[in-house]
């Protein structure tokens, strides 16, 4: 078993009772708060014959369990609360807002709650953006909608021009609500903040809808944007039996990760290719995809492509060119796709009947499903009770089934991807029944 940190940090000794009407004592039958010392198994799969299966094992292998302390490290009614989204659009980005102010003010009684706008463009003073004040009228029916009330935004300002603003707006907390690279700029605005000797907290729920933060069971999203996923590969399944060697191509997000198209193909069950940034293809050659195509259109006159944005990255032209958040800027796969099939189809003189979907921004934009935004007001919730009780530096997460805290470092650290070689990968390629390999080596 990998060497792992999941040490958390803490501002400071928790003093102040807690003015939730919890129970101190497990036994009793009512709710009762979460001791520090509660902890949740990272590996919990036998070896035998390994470490993991002595008693030793639990060394390192140990993440705090979230929840509400009995005693909090701030007086609520002293704290000023921050809230901020970064990064694209993903659906629950609202639910998360509407829980952590909703927490905040009814379990906790903190009455100052400051939403910052468009990310973190929204600390640089030089933009001038507007704070927006949030209590539980205002965020009411928010989880109804899809985005973000407080609009996001990539890049922003200088670390050290952020800070002062957090400094200016004398906040005790701050929750970033964002992916891979928003959190990345939180450690390191809470680096600063320690570095300046500053007792503030910071607190991430990560969102990634291609649910690629490493130790995050499932990111918040993920469930949403599977089930729209699914409804664009049923329209393009639709499209291609209905005409003469009929392909549908779908486009989804992912782009290192393919989960999102991996969980599309085993819920809709209508794809016939997955395409995945983790396993590498071809185009041409007796074992590229187009030779497997034209197999499968000569056996069942229909095929379903599904690909994930970042797949095949290599069959296009390179370009060094980056966003605001210092992601590569990708070029577009489904397009160069769309292309190459129907040029090898005509040049061959067979039917070149294709429909190309790409749903990404209308999935993006969607409200949360019911199982998402329950999910998002956990998330939410506990990001409260994590900063209430002064801790800093990480992340809310689900792991085994348990919300747990997770250090923000040990996040980002690397990135969660779908091993070819899992039970995810084989359960597509069951499904599929498509080649195991389409590379000619």
């Amino acid at each position: 078993m990998e060497e792992l940190d999941f040490t958390v940090e803490t501002l400071g000794e928790c003093k102040i009772e807690s003015p939730i009407p919890l129970k101190n004592n497990m036994d009793e039958a009512h709710a009762s708060f979460v001791n520090d010392n509660e902890r949740v198994l990272y590996d919990i799969i036998y070896h035998e014959g390994s470490k993991n299966n002595r008693d030793d094992y639990v060394e390192g292998n140990l993440m705090e369990k979230a929840g509400a302390r009995r005693h909090i490290y701030f007086q609520p009614n002293h704290v000023h609360a921050g809230i901020i989204t970064c990064g694209g659009l993903c659906p629950g980005l609202n639910d998360v807002i509407r829980a952590i102010v909703r927490s905040l003010w009814y379990e906790y009684g903190v009455r100052r709650i400051t939403g910052i706008r468009y990310g973190y463009q929204g600390l640089d003073p030089n933009n001038n953006l507007p704070f927006k004040e949030l209590n539980p009228t205002n965020v009411d029916d928010i989880h109804t909608k899809g985005g973000t009330i407080l609009g996001s935004s990539r890049g922003g300002p200088s670390i050290e021009t952020r800070v002062d603003t957090i400094e200016r707006m004398n906040l005790n907390m701050l929750f970033v609500i964002g992916g891979d690279g928003t959190q990345h700029g939180a450690l390191y605005i809470a680096d600063e903040i320690k570095r300046r000797g500053l007792k503030i907290s910071v607190v991430g729920v990560p969102k990634t809808i291609d649910n690629d933060i490493s130790f995050i069971q499932k990111s918040f999203g993920v469930e949403t944007a599977v089930a729209e996923a699914v409804n664009a590969v049923y329209s393009a399944h639709t499209e291609a039996k209905g005409a003469i060697d009929g392909i549908g191509l779908v486009k989804v997000m992912g782009r290192e990760s393919g989960f999102i198209a991996a969980h599309t193909a085993l819920a809709s069950n209508d794809a016939n290719f997955v395409l995945v940034p983790e396993v590498k293809f071809e185009l041409d050659g007796p074992n590229g995809l187009l030779e497997a195509l034209d197999k499968r259109l000569e056996r069942s006159f229909h095929a379903v492509i599904l690909v994930a944005e970042g797949a095949g990255q290599d069959l296009l032209e390179a370009s060094n060119a980056k966003d605001e958040s210092g992601n590569k800027k990708l070029a577009d796969i489904g397009v160069f796709l769309a292309q190459k099939i129907v040029e090898h189809r005509k040049k061959k003189g067979l039917p070149a009947n294709l429909k190309y979907i790409d749903p990404s921004y209308m999935i993006r934009a969607a409200a949360a499903t019911p199982n998402d935004s329950l999910y998002c007001a956990r998330l939410g919730t506990n990001a409260v009770h994590a900063a209430m009780a002064g801790k800093t530096k990480v992340l809310i997460s689900m792991w085994n089934y348990h919300l747990v805290h997770v250090p923000i470092g040990t996040a980002i650290s690397k990135r969660k991807v779908v091993d070819p070689k899992g039970p995810i990968w084989k359960d597509v390629l069951s499904t599929t029944r498509m080649p195991l390999s389409m590379t000619n080596n």
